[in-house]
């Protein structure tokens, strides 16, 4: 819209990844290749949203490799949205992962603190539900990444205690939360995959985020590895350390700790881990 509105004789198409998929598929079926590509080819700006779920598509990362190189070429704009950096995108071709990194990308934090809460009483008001301010503030600070699941857990909620006829209280959040950020995933992974994945995603080798060495550059994937197999698997601390070469249980119990401290201060650094724990989930 604000293209449109500043220069509207542009052309500007708008689609998610899914739709651009689903189009694709659709235009071989019926033959009717050229009209597809006429349609996302013959423009001045291409917006598409949540370009991580083209990643294993084969046939559609092809296209889409093509209409990317044909916008470019004719000096046009590609605006792409996506939940991970291009680097964290599994499965993603090199080579559209390279011309994803060409252009400028921008970091669209997740809020901090304060603004959750904001984002909650906005939302408690605008429901008209009356909501304690430790209910507000245990929500957001449970759920830290995704305002669409923030505002999720609070209608969910508010909707379970009207039904019920029962206030909203932190110990109703508690209940809830349990299902509500349950993945049913999660008994899969074993400690083993987390170390490996981790080290891949840190360029570590794997005897060496198990071994002794002491750099900093091995250290901390080796924490991150601690605190992911320990939120993520419901191994127990021994077990933990065995995964990473036999460490005992109070030197993963500092590394989780550290992991939490560097977390609840470093927001980048919290995106990182989430974006690891994600790639944890992706196949």
């Amino acid at each position: 819209h604000a293209v449109i509105a500043r220069h509207p004789k542009k052309r500007v198409a708008y689609a998610t990844s899914e739709k651009f998929t689903n189009e694709f598929i659709n235009s071989i079926r019926a033959q009717k290749g050229e009209e597809f590509r006429e349609r996302y080819r013959r423009i001045d700006v291409l917006l598409i949203d949540d370009i991580q779920f083209i990643a294993g598509k084969e046939g559609t990362q092809e296209e889409f490799f093509h209409t990317f190189n044909a916008i470019h070429e004719e000096g046009k704009q590609i605006v792409m949205s996506s939940d991970r950096p291009p680097k964290a995108i599994t499965q993603l071709e090199d080579r559209l992962r390279s011309r994803f990194e060409w252009g400028l990308t921008a970091d669209i934090s997740a809020p901090d603190l304060e603004t959750r809460i904001a984002i909650l009483r906005a939302k408690a008001e605008a429901q008209n539900v009356m909501v304690p301010p430790s209910v507000i503030d245990f929500l957001a600070q449970r759920i830290v990444s995704n305002i669409r699941e923030l505002e999720g857990a609070l209608t969910r909620i508010a909707a379970f205690a009207a039904l019920q006829a029962v206030p909203v209280t932190t110990q109703l959040a508690q209940e809830m939360l349990q299902n509500l950020l349950y993945n049913p995933h999660r008994k899969s992974l074993s400690p083993e995959r987390i170390v490996e994945t981790v080290a891949r995603y840190y360029g570590v080798p794997l005897d060496q985020i198990k071994g002794k060495a002491r750099d900093r550059q091995v250290v901390l994937p080796r924490q991150i590895a601690m605190y992911l197999m320990r939120e993520e698997t419901e191994a127990p601390l021994l077990r933990i350390g065995e995964a990473l070469g036999g460490r005992d249980h109070s030197t993963v119990l500092h590394g989780c700790e550290k992991i939490e401290r560097e977390m609840a201060e470093n927001d980048d650094f919290r995106r990182d881990v989430g974006t690891l724990r994600e790639l944890l989930y992706a196949d």
